[in-house]
Order: structure tokens, then C-alpha cells, then sequence
């Protein structure tokens, strides 16, 4: 079969290398992809862009697709998954009543109250309603959050109220569009990661994993799209795990199809465990987190796209997925700039010394041309190292990293750090 993979950043190359190893599938086309999904064997690069859901149902036909993953988060918001289903071809990914859950963080958080289920205390506000004495009266530090869509750099962590207050009016004044007409703002509090998939009655746990937000070491610096991830999170226990099942995915679940919008798909969840081991929701993605995708598809055993046929077919229940058991870990290097303006077309070195070394290097913001990878965003590539355990799986990732390079390239020394064995005294 034939499998179309919507989307072109790291996550995408993951989810297209993943879906290529699989014996069923024929090819996989990647929609528009990049430099690394088009040097992969059986994957083939198109040039519709993601948001292009008529260009893509057209596509999906003339090819005649088997299966479509959506990376992204924007195409899902927009309701691709509801355009496939229309016209009978399957596309995994909720549809756009369910994918509010992260194209409004508004939405989300009024809909965890509804149903019960935990999450950080909050406030939304729009430019009218902005209450400045709400704000000065809580305890700092504070999250504000662009409550749509702004490519995952819509949330300043501010250390005081007065901050707090400049950025919630930066983002009422447009520094993130429209996704900051609605602004949340919420407690800080450390936070862990789940992800799972759902087919509307059941959810498939996925392995767990632990993200890095911060751009600079020691958890330093402006918020990003994510810095680096591993997997497993040590810090979530099976006890944990299965008391965030119970509480907060299984409701979420069950009263997304209660009020008519049954879930399937991805679903990760940002999570803030409590002293008495509470699990708050920060905050949903409907797809996997990137870049939590390329160490947890590193892992993944299984065929990804019969588990997402069970779930589009309400089978989860007969379904298992099998995991690598050793850890994984990736290291997000990114732009000169990056999160703020980043400058492209830089020339990529060392890949193919890279590709000689355990491990893998999955593409992100890059592009051909005369046959050179250049830079072509602000999170470039993400190396990703295995290992009997964390440490192991540390060191063979930055083994990777350290032997890629161009002008002003820049990464995290501590992935992992939380999760790392110190040595013996």
C-alpha cells in the first residue's frame, strides 16, 4: 500500500522512515517533505504543502494513497481529517471539533472543567477583557499562552506580573496573529509528557517521554519548539502512568465523545504532576509532539500504520505496540537565531560521516539544491542516539551531533540531564 505522510519537518521524516520500514507498504510520499525524507529508500517527496487540503485530497486519489498521517497540527485544526473522511479515504488524525483541543487552549481548558478533570489553575482573557489586577494579585512565575496556533513559540514562562502583563499585551498587539486574540494564563509548574493513541473508545499508550522547552543549557533561555527529548521518562512510573489514564485520558476520551466529537488520533498530553502526585493537564497536542516523535519511533517495533488502521477501524482494544528496549535520545540542532529570526541556506557539513555512525540524523528545517542540504528553518535536524540506558543512548546522539556543522549551528550539552546516571563518587 501506498502511504502519504502530510507535513515536512523533523517529526514527518521520523513518521516516513518509520512507515517505509514496514513490508506492506509500497512507497510513502511526503507532502512537501525535505531534504532528509527525500534521501530515504521508498519515500518520494511532493510538492503540496500541508495546508493544502485540496491539493492533498487530489494527490491522495491519483496516487491512490492507503493511508494518510498528518504531522502537523494546523492541517488537523483546519479539518483535513473531516475532507478525507467525505469522500472515503482514510486519514489518520481527529477532526476538526476534536482537534480544538489544541487549536484553543481556551476551548481545552474549559472543556477539562467540564469533564472534571485536573489542570493548572487559569484565566483567559481577550484585549477587552484583560483584568492587569487578576494578574498582579497571583504568585509568580506565570505561563502565558496564545491561546490558537503559533508553531509551538506562543508561551512565555514570566518570572514576574509585570512581565506577565507585557507579554499577554504583545500577543493581544499580534506578536503571534490571530492565535493571540484569546491569551490563558495559568500557574507555572513543572510539567511531564504522555502521548497516546485513541480511536474514539480506546486508548494505546505509547512510550513515555521527556521534552526540553528551553533553548540554552540548565533549562535557560526563551521557550522553543523543543530543544531535545528522550524515552523513556524515568519519571513516570507505571503507577503514574496508569493513574493518568484513569484520570485524564480515559475522561478526556470519553467526553470528547459525549459531547459529539469522538476522538481519534494522536493525543499528547503536557502534564504537571502535583506534590500528592495529581496529574494536571498544561496542555493537549493532537499529534506527536516533535521533537518527542524521532526517539519514540526510534523505539517503536511495531508496524505504525496497522496500529493506525486499528484505531481508524475502533480496534485499539486488539491492539499492542512493541517497543526497542533500550532508550533513545535526540538533540534538536537548530539555527543561528533560533526561536526568533533564523537565516537559511547555510551549507549542511558532515552528513555523510554522520550516516557511517549508529544512530540517526532526522531532517527538520532543510532543502536541496544542486545537490547540497541547506539550512531552511529554525530547528534543522534532530540526531538521535540508542542505548542500553539513557546515558548510553546520550552519548551516541551527541556523537551525531557533534559531526554535523555549519556557520552559527547551534545545541543543547544537557539532553537528558534530568534522566542521566551520575557517576560513582
Amino acid at each position: 500500500m501506498k502511504i502519504l505522510i502530510v507535513g515536512g519537518g523533523g517529526r514527518e521524516h521520523a513518521l516516513a522512515w518509520k512507515c517505509a520500514a514496514a513490508a506492506r507498504v509500497t512507497e510513502v510520499l511526503v507532502a512537501p517533505g525535505n531534504a532528509g525524507t527525500a534521501g530515504e529508500p521508498r519515500v518520494r517527496n511532493i510538492g503540496v504543502a500541508a495546508d493544502d487540503i485540496a491539493a492533498l485530497l487530489q494527490l491522495a486519489r491519483a496516487e491512490r494513497v492507503g493511508l494518510t498521517i498528518v504531522g502537523p497540527e494546523a492541517p488537523l485544526v483546519a479539518g483535513i481529517a473531516d475532507a478525507f473522511a467525505e469522500v472515503g479515504l482514510s486519514c489518520f488524525g481527529p477532526r476538526r471539533a476534536a482537534a480544538r483541543l489544541e487549536g484553543s487552549k481556551a476551548f481545552a481548558k474549559e472543556f477539562l472543567r467540564r469533564h472534571g478533570i485536573p489542570t493548572a489553575r487559569s484565566a483567559t482573557f481577550t484585549r477587552d477583557t484583560f483584568d492587569r489586577g487578576w494578574v498582579g494579585a497571583q504568585c509568580t512565575p506565570l505561563v502565558v499562552k496564545a491561546s490558537g496556533l503559533a508553531a509551538g513559540k506562543g508561551v512565555v514562562i514570566a518570572a514576574s506580573s509585570s512581565a506577565a502583563i507585557t507579554a499577554a499585551e504583545a500577543m493581544f498587539a499580534g506578536q503571534f496573529g490571530d492565535a493571540g486574540r484569546e491569551v490563558v494564563i495559568e500557574e507555572f509548574l513543572e510539567g511531564e509528557e504522555a502521548s497516546f493513541i485513541a480511536d474514539g473508545r480506546h486508548v494505546l499508550p505509547l512510550a513515555t517521554s521527556q521534552d526540553h522547552k528551553r533553548l540554552n543549557d540548565g533549562d535557560q533561555g526563551p521557550n522553543t519548539g523543543g530543544m531535545g527529548a528522550y524515552s523513556p521518562a524515568a519519571l513516570v512510573t507505571p503507577a503514574l502512568h496508569a493513574r493518568i489514564m484513569r484520570e485524564v485520558i480515559e475522561p478526556t476520551i470519553r467526553g470528547l465523545a459525549l459531547e459529539g466529537m469522538p476522538y481519534t488520533g494522536f493525543l499528547y498530553a503536557g502534564l504537571m504532576i502535583a506534590p500528592d502526585g495529581t496529574p494536571n493537564v498544561l496542555e493537549f497536542n493532537c499529534r506527536l509532539g516533535d521533537p518527542e516523535a524521532q526517539p519514540l519511533l526510534m523505539r517503536l517495533q511495531s508496524d505504525l500504520t496497522l496500529l493506525c488502521e486499528a484505531a481508524l477501524g475502533g480496534r485499539l482494544d486488539t491492539a499492542k505496540a512493541h517497543w526497542d528496549p533500550r532508550a533513545a535520545l535526540g538533540i534538536v540542532i537548530a539555527a543561528a537565531g533560533y526561536p526568533e529570526a533564523v537565516r537559511g541556506g547555510d551549507v549542511i557539513e558532515g552528513l555523510e560521516r554522520a550516516a557511517r555512525l549508529p544512530g540517526k540524523i532526522f531532517h527538520a528545517g532543510t532543502r536541496l539544491e544542486s545537490g547540497k542540504v541547506l539550512t531552511n528553518g529554525g530547528r534543522v535536524l534532530c540526531a538521535v542516539g540508542l542505548g542500553a540506558g539513557i546515558d548510553a543512548a546520550q552519548r551516541a546522539a551527541y556523537a551525531l551531533a557533534d559531526s554535523v556543522h555549519w556557520p552559527g549551528a547551534h545545541y543543547r550539552r544537557d539532553i537528558g540531564h534530568r534522566a542521566v546516571r551520575k557517576p560513582s563518587p
